[in-house]
């Protein structure tokens, strides 16, 4: 990445968002030296105009935020930066620097996604998705069957944790299914806002 860091006095507005829930956190300011250090230790660390130095979020709170994407903007001049926050955010105390509830993680199923998708085009041996991409089709709907009778199963009995931890794998499961057969979540989310009208 060629960030442009001579428009504005050597800063540019960091930009951050929660990459499972896709709220925007808050917004910061980095020099050249903070962007290297948020690089190389994947924890957000801004340019504190107040305090004139470098600040990790978190440093004193133990509220970091962990880095899973730098995105530059088309100017190269400004960053969006996509993280997992380990507690709240504001230094208020909030969620988010806007007082919003930073809750639906349903966002996050778009990363995964991505993870898997890569795992596909980029086989690991060390990767378990990998390897039932490697086994093909049948393989990956037998594994989405029976992790739906395992759920049915958990859904009889009345531990909670043991059913979302069976909901979790189908979900995995079925999103490596549909990246087998090339088709986007997105794709059968239309049938169900089509089958909504």
């Amino acid at each position: 990445m060629n960030i442009d860091f001579d428009k504005d006095k050597g800063l540019v507005p960091a930009v951050i968002q929660d990459i499972s829930t896709n709220k925007v956190l808050m917004v910061g300011f980095m020099n050249r030296e903070a962007f290297e250090k948020t690089q190389k230790e994947n924890k957000v660390t801004f340019y504190s105009r107040s305090k004139g130095r470098l600040w990790t979020k978190g440093e004193t709170s133990g509220n970091f935020l962990n880095v899973k994407e730098i995105l530059p903007d088309c100017d190269n001049d400004s960053l969006l930066i996509k993280v997992i926050p380990e507690g709240p955010t504001c230094h208020t105390g909030t969620d988010t620097c806007w007082k919003e509830k930073n809750t639906d993680k349903t966002s996050f199923i778009a990363y995964l996604k991505k993870i898997i998708r890569d795992r596909k085009n980029n086989p690991s041996e060390k990767s378990y998705t990998s390897s039932l991409f490697a086994k093909g089709t049948n393989k990956i709907a037998q594994k989405v069957g029976e992790e739906s009778v395992e759920l049915v199963i958990e859904a009889m009995d009345k531990n909670d944790e043991l059913f979302k931890n069976e909901a979790a794998d189908l979900l995995f499961h079925y999103l490596i299914l549909l990246e087998q057969k090339n088709i986007d979540l997105d794709e059968v989310i239309a049938v169900l806002e089509k089958r909504h009208k």
